[in-house]
């Protein structure tokens, strides 16, 4: 999966497509797992949600079912996880619930974020739209995020 670049400062990571990329050490460090089923204590499951809060299916099922998410609240801090909407309009409509969440992590700074691929899935949007909206957090040293949005910067 990675490999050590001989400074050791860096590791190397094949995507998706089998084409090889250049990730800096310190941020490989915060790569949300590809699949969550267990957190520690002070581990967060970030998830796209819908206004209603009907964690019906992807990420909101899980978190549901495995981390604390309340059916009928979808935005916020619920149980072991955190919501942003995802599913009521375009990129513009979910970047107010981003921003709110930056400045939930950087409040709570003793949790750690593990942010899934929101938006990707059920909402229908790619990689490239929805990334940019979490750029400030490759500078926020709690939040981890999917190593396809680290692809991004």
């Amino acid at each position: 999966m990675f490999k050590w670049f001989d400074s050791n400062k860096d590791k190397r990571h094949t995507d998706s497509t089998g084409k090889e990329k250049h990730i800096p050490m310190n941020r490989t460090e915060r790569v949300t797992p590809e699949y969550i089923r267990k957190l520690s204590d002070s581990e967060i499951f970030v998830f796209g949600s819908n206004l209603a809060g009907h964690h019906d299916g992807g990420a909101a099922r899980i978190a549901k079912e495995d981390f604390g998410a309340i059916y009928g609240q979808g935005v916020g801090l619920q149980g072991k996880s955190y919501a942003i909407p995802t599913m009521q309009g375009g990129i513009d409509t979910i970047k107010p619930y981003v921003d709110e969440f930056i400045e939930f992590a950087l409040s709570h700074r003793e949790l750690k974020f593990l942010v899934t691929k929101i938006g990707c899935g059920i909402a229908g949007f790619s990689v490239s739209e929805i990334a940019p909206l979490f750029q400030k957090c490759t500078e926020i040293e709690n939040v981890y995020l999917p190593i396809e949005f680290w692809e991004q910067y």
